[in-house]
């Protein structure tokens, strides 16, 4: 189950559960989609994969399968982005 994380891993943008704005990868790295498209340019600087649209977890089954509260920052991101 995806892990949902509650914000983009560049600038720390807050990205709910139900966000159309996250982007992941298939190690769930998570980014906004303005550091996906601008930065970023679609692949992941932790893994090189690509950054997809993350699928929204109805609401209804979020009492269930909470989203995670674990926020990850990393101040350095762009350093290793696709240029």
């Amino acid at each position: 189950m995806l892990l949902l994380r509650p914000s983009c891993e560049c600038c720390d943008k807050d990205l709910p559960p139900d966000s159309s704005d996250a982007r992941i990868c298939t190690f769930e790295c998570t980014f906004c989609s303005d550091c996906t498209e601008n930065a970023l340019k679609g692949i992941c600087p932790n893994c090189g994969g690509e950054l997809v649209a993350r699928p929204r977890r109805p609401a209804e089954k979020l009492a269930k399968f909470p989203a995670s509260t674990e926020r990850v920052f990393n101040a350095n991101c762009l350093d290793n982005a696709a240029t």
